[in-house]
């Protein structure tokens, strides 16, 4: 790559994205050198690597560094990008790295772009569903696990870019040819500082030529509305206006791509269900159809799409109560949408909030609350909440004891008919490695009550 030869570019993080990122520049001829905290993680970069300089522990760049690629959950207070930015010193995503480089090319790719608070993993699988059934060469990429950079490389002709606030705040000159916002409620306060900085970080997925929004969200309306994109086109779970699509009679229709009232597929054959599975759908519908993919593409790929992990299993039913693993549901916004699902809920939560507020969650959902078990560092804060909002729930708060304790817990107050549904509204670093470890602790202590679902 032409603007990358003979460059000093040093790379902020050695994890997955760092080292895809050091790889593309040492194949674009730049001079890499690569930091990080862990000098485990940079012995392991060694032989993967040779040719890049590892320097462990940076605080600030090396004398005649001309760029900083950051990893995205790097903040800008951090002193080594701080230092950065104050000697004038640009930093940049890995995301950013990689539309830099697909404008280099003679036919780069299309980008079309996932962001919002919740739902954007399944969104971005939906996504690449649909454009596969197309016939479509085409991968998701980006914050779903494999770095935009490694895809741009592979030469894949669109890319389906899952992208979150952190990725979107390194990332200053993306414009996706579509771009879709899901939804929008607070996360990530204690990285952005504040909720409008956080909106405007995700709103930057809608500066492309075509601006998805979901328009039952009052905030994201009004960020579709503000948007330079030269199309707009909302999707909502009602009956839609023209130039959006929605629900009408039990289907999926399209009011903004095909012929008036294009039907898409039955609301019945969306996987998962359930209003947000039926948001996401709507979403990648919108950004395929704005590919140029058919009505008939959309229903297929939706009807092939698998769900993920962790995001609102059903790992067994136990005398007649069943056991849900939405481990996924870290924010209280997609908890709230988990316990939706539910007329009666032993909920288990707790975590590490980030800065968020679980009082409207408590409001709207108390009253399907059967009980509440609540684990984790924040799980004061929860049943705080829980006692201001709907004080005749009953509460167990496990100031200690495993996941085993909580479905015990759980298991106790739950009568048949009801649903114990870990949706955690909250970050899982305090006691898991990440969010799939806890659900599989969930998942775990589910069959250890029985056998698997009936």
């Amino acid at each position: 790559m032409g603007f990358l030869a003979g460059r000093h570019v040093l790379v902020a993080g050695a994890g997955v994205t760092g080292r895809s990122a050091a790889e593309a520049l040492l194949a674009a001829d730049a001079v890499v050198t690569v930091t990080d905290g862990s000098a485990d993680r940079l012995a392991a970069l060694e032989q993967l690597l040779p040719g890049v300089t590892l320097t462990p522990g940076l605080v600030e760049p090396p004398s005649g560094t001309d760029l900083v690629v950051t990893s995205p959950g790097w903040r800008p207070s951090s002193p080594l990008l701080a230092a950065a930015t104050a000697a004038g010193i640009e930093v940049i995503g890995e995301v950013e790295l990689a539309w830099r480089m697909g404008l280099e090319l003679a036919d780069p790719p299309t980008w079309l772009a996932v962001t919002g608070t919740n739902g954007k993993t399944t969104t971005v699988g939906m996504l690449e569903s649909i454009l596969r059934a197309a016939g479509i060469d085409a991968v998701a990429c980006g914050n779903v696990g494999l770095p935009v950079v490694d895809a741009l490389l592979a030469g894949r002709r669109v890319l389906a870019v899952e992208l979150s606030s952190f990725q979107l705040h390194w990332s200053p000159s993306v414009r996706p040819f579509a771009g879709v916002l899901l939804n929008l409620a607070e996360d990530h306060l204690d990285w952005h500082g504040t909720f409008e900085a956080y909106a405007a970080a995700k709103a930057g997925v809608l500066t492309g030529e075509v601006a998805v929004g979901g328009v039952d969200d009052p905030v994201v309306a009004e960020l579709l509305a503000a948007s330079p994109a030269a199309a707009h086109v909302g999707f909502t779970l009602g009956p839609p206006e023209e130039g959006q699509l929605g629900v009408l009679d039990g289907q999926l229709v399209d009011r903004a791509f095909g012929p008036s009232d294009e039907v898409l597929l039955p609301v019945a054959d969306v996987h998962p269900g359930g209003p947000p599975g039926v948001a996401d759908a709507l979403a990648a519908a919108a950004l395929a159809r704005a590919h140029g993919v058919s009505a008939a593409a959309v229903a297929r790929g939706l009807r092939d799409f698998t769900p993920g992990a962790h995001r609102a299993v059903l790992v067994a039913t136990v005398d007649g109560v069943s056991y849900v693993n939405d481990s996924k549901a870290t924010n209280p916004h997609a908890a709230a949408a988990s316990l939706r699902s539910h007329e009666s809920v032993v909920w288990v939560a707790g975590g590490l909030l980030k800065g968020a507020s679980v009082d409207e969650l408590v409001r709207e959902e108390g009253h399907r609350l059967r009980g509440a078990v609540l684990i984790g560092a924040d799980r004061s804060v929860i049943a705080a909440a829980l006692a201001r909002h709907v004080p005749s729930v009953p509460v167990v708060v496990l100031d200690e004891g495993s996941m085993v304790d909580a479905v015990r817990e759980a298991c106790s107050m739950a009568k048949p008919g009801d649903a114990v549904v870990l949706a955690p509204a909250a970050a899982s670093m305090d006691m898991f490695t990440d969010y799939a470890h806890r659900g599989q602790a969930f998942t775990d202590a589910v069959l250890g009550l029985a056998g698997p679902a009936e």
